[in-house]
Order: structure tokens, then sequence, then C-alpha cells
């Protein structure tokens, strides 16, 4: 199992979808839309997420559920880089 900065798993598409409250769907426009950016591992292929992550799509979906427009979220985002 693929490990992080801290030493904990990195989670699978669907490990974090769940752990974040979204189906893997939402959190894969989430990857489209450029809100989110998965940890890409050489060789071994597919995506991995960790525990920043999965707060990152939290508060995207808090942020959607209180009004705020995926574009709208997307903005704030960018401003913060």
């Amino acid at each position: 199992m693929a490990r992080g900065p801290s030493d904990k798993p990195l989670m699978r598409i669907a490990e974090a979808a769940q752990a974040a409250g979204v189906t893997k769907g939402t959190l894969e426009y989430y990857i489209v839309l450029g809100m989110v950016k998965p940890i890409r591992l050489p060789g071994r292929g597919g995506r991995r997420f960790n525990d920043e992550h999965v707060k990152r799509i939290r508060t995207i979906r808090r942020a959607n559920e209180e009004g705020y427009t995926l574009r709208q979220i997307r903005q704030i985002f960018l401003r913060r880089k």
C-alpha cells in the first residue's frame, strides 16, 4: 500500500470519496474541473488521495451546499495560490 508524507496510507478514489461524503462520480468531476489534484504514483497507475484531499473535498461540498456554484468555489481556490 502506498504511503503519504505523514506515513499514512494513501486512499484510492472510492475510499477518498466515501471519507469525504461524496460519490466517486462527484470526486471525478472535481478532478476534471481542477479543484482536486490527486497524487499520481509512478509505475503504479491510478490516483491516490490523502487526508488533505479529503478536507478539500469536504470544503467544496459544504460551500456548494451553502449555495456557492462550483465555478465560484474554483475561483476562490485559484485565488489562494
